[in-house]
């Protein structure tokens, strides 16, 4: 990194629009726009923040509940905008023609539920104006999620520990980045389709730990070596990102505050057991680990979608793909930019803490992909777009490796990424179903003590409804794995997924037309 900042870049304070893609969640966006004006209480910044509220809801409800969210948190600290579907309608329809991939097609009264990547993009169209708008600012814009805040999970200052605003302005000072991603803590930011066997490790573990100790004394969970953590340990296939897979357990840390006995924890942690479908992962949370963020930045290779800046000149790089709502779009993104700019794109230890579900009830306010019938969940169609998310990208990380982009024919490299990638799902599959029956042994068996006690029924009823949710999505006749495996829907996504990376260089030069037009 290089490239010192100029007296007048280090005299003004660079100014910040954050843009937070929602959609059909006003409690999170709520919670998150709080945590940004204690924030900035707690670390007061030079100037104003922007921060743009793109709503992508469906429901006319809760675009009236966001919008009004909104309202009530603008102030003199942070003036927000409620960026509407009729604003971001006649914003993008006339470019939609010109970038179908990059904005969608979607009409007026279908304007809802575009999908991150879409919405994020039509976004960017915003931001670019009001970029132009004052165009002698220094302007770095902040791509954010809605189920985030602005803190990390310590109980010092009850985590308003980092001045991220400060922190950016002096790493975008001193150096000469163009995008800089963050991470998050808290929970994982990858889909419960790729945590699965990790987690089934976990909750046998939580078993035989349970019965090693009696139901009446002092819960034995609290221990601090359950806090430990590692880049990606929640994800059961930690390897294709170059990160080695925990090979043990990982221990339940209990959430539980007061007394409490062994039994009572185990009905907590058996009540929570569903939210895993949501996002949770109640044992492998990522915890903070404090460091100075400007000695912390690096070269780096993935973006989070929901936490990276960038200066202007990094508008030109959309969502890659996003009209085919593919999970993966941020790590995907992450290695077109890394192949075109090198170290210019950095990351820094600068989290946010994620909560993908609210406080009451332990699921998210709105999931796309994840079906809820009662105690029935079926996340097929998160499933193959993880799936597809994950062929995608390792094919471009292939292309982008051999300087390949630019090929025509796109199929040969796209078969051999699908065929990769299923025999990993198919593999993980089975070992999904193997350690599934161990929990049934486990759970069932009647010498156990939860079995034979009464106030535990309730807990044994969430327990069951686990399994067999975890049957219902990765079960022999699962929806999501005949998905994936059957010939049919591959020549479909085959076709669909080799037309947008073909499309790719058009798309980006019809962007850059788009934002140089003004």
């Amino acid at each position: 990194m290089s490239s010192p900042p100029t007296s007048q870049t280090a005299k003004h304070p660079h100014r910040f629009i954050i843009v937070i893609p929602v959609a059909d969640r006003p409690q999170h966006i709520q919670a998150c726009l709080d945590s940004l004006s204690t924030l900035l209480r707690r670390f007061p910044y030079a100037q104003p923040i922007d921060v743009v509220i793109a709503d992508d809801s469906a429901d006319s409800v809760n675009v009236a509940a966001n919008q009004a969210v909104a309202a009530r948190s603008s102030n003199p600290r942070m003036r927000v905008i409620h960026f509407g579907p009729d604003e971001q309608f006649a914003l993008s329809q006339p470019l939609q023609a010109m970038l179908p991939g990059v904005l969608g097609s979607a009409a007026r009264e279908k304007f809802g539920h575009k999908g991150q990547g879409v919405m994020r993009n039509i976004a960017y169209l915003k931001a670019a104006q009001m970029v132009n708008d004052a165009p002698d600012q220094h302007t770095l814009i902040w791509s954010l999620d809605s189920d985030q805040e602005f803190r990390v999970n310590l109980a010092e200052d009850n985590g308003y520990v980092i001045d991220y605003f400060g922190a950016l302005d002096q790493i975008f000072s001193r150096t000469d980045a163009l995008l800089l991603t963050g991470k998050v803590v808290g929970d994982p930011p990858v889909s419960p389709a790729v945590m699965t066997r990790n987690f089934l490790d976990d909750v046998i573990g939580f078993l035989r730990q349970t019965l090693a100790n009696v139901p009446a004394c002092a819960c034995q969970h609290h221990e601090t070596a359950a806090h430990r953590t590692g880049e990606a340990a929640y994800h059961d296939m930690a390897d294709l990102f170059g990160f080695t897979p925990a090979v043990a357990a990982y221990r339940y840390p209990c959430t539980l505050a007061g007394e409490h006995s062994e039994s009572d924890c185990f009905a907590h942690f058996a009540a929570r057991l569903n939210s895993f479908f949501y996002g949770e992962h109640p044992t492998r949370i990522s915890y903070y680990q404090p460091s100075d963020a400007l000695e912390s930045v690096q070269a780096a290779r993935t973006v989070y979608a929901g936490n990276y800046v960038f200066r202007p000149a990094a508008l030109k790089y959309f969502i890659p793909f996003a009209a085919l709502r593919l999970r993966m779009s941020g790590p995907t993104l992450g290695r077109l930019i890394k192949a075109e700019i090198g170290p210019r794109f950095v990351s820094a230890n600068l989290p946010m803490l994620h909560k993908r579900t609210v406080e009451s009830g332990g699921q998210a306010e709105f999931r796309p992909g994840i079906d809820t019938t009662q105690q029935d969940i079926d996340m097929s169609g998160e499933f193959e777009r993880q799936f597809y998310g994950d062929v995608m990208l390792f094919t471009i990380e292939t292309l982008t490796t051999e300087r390949r982009l630019a090929n025509a024919d796109f199929a040969e490299t796209l078969d051999t990424v699908r065929a990769e990638m299923l025999e990993k799902y198919n593999t993980r599959q089975r070992d999904i179903l193997e350690k599934l029956q161990m929990l049934v042994a486990l759970l069932h068996n009647p010498a156990h003590w939860w079995n034979h006690t009464p106030k535990q029924a309730a807990a044994l009823a969430h327990f069951n409804s686990f399994v067999a949710n975890i049957q219902r999505n990765f079960g022999a006749d699962s929806t999501g794995h005949a998905r994936i495996n059957a010939a049919a829907p591959w020549e479909k996504w085959r076709a669909d997924l080799s037309e947008a990376i073909a499309r790719y260089p058009a798309d980006r030069q019809a962007w850059e037309q788009v934002l140089c037009a003004g």
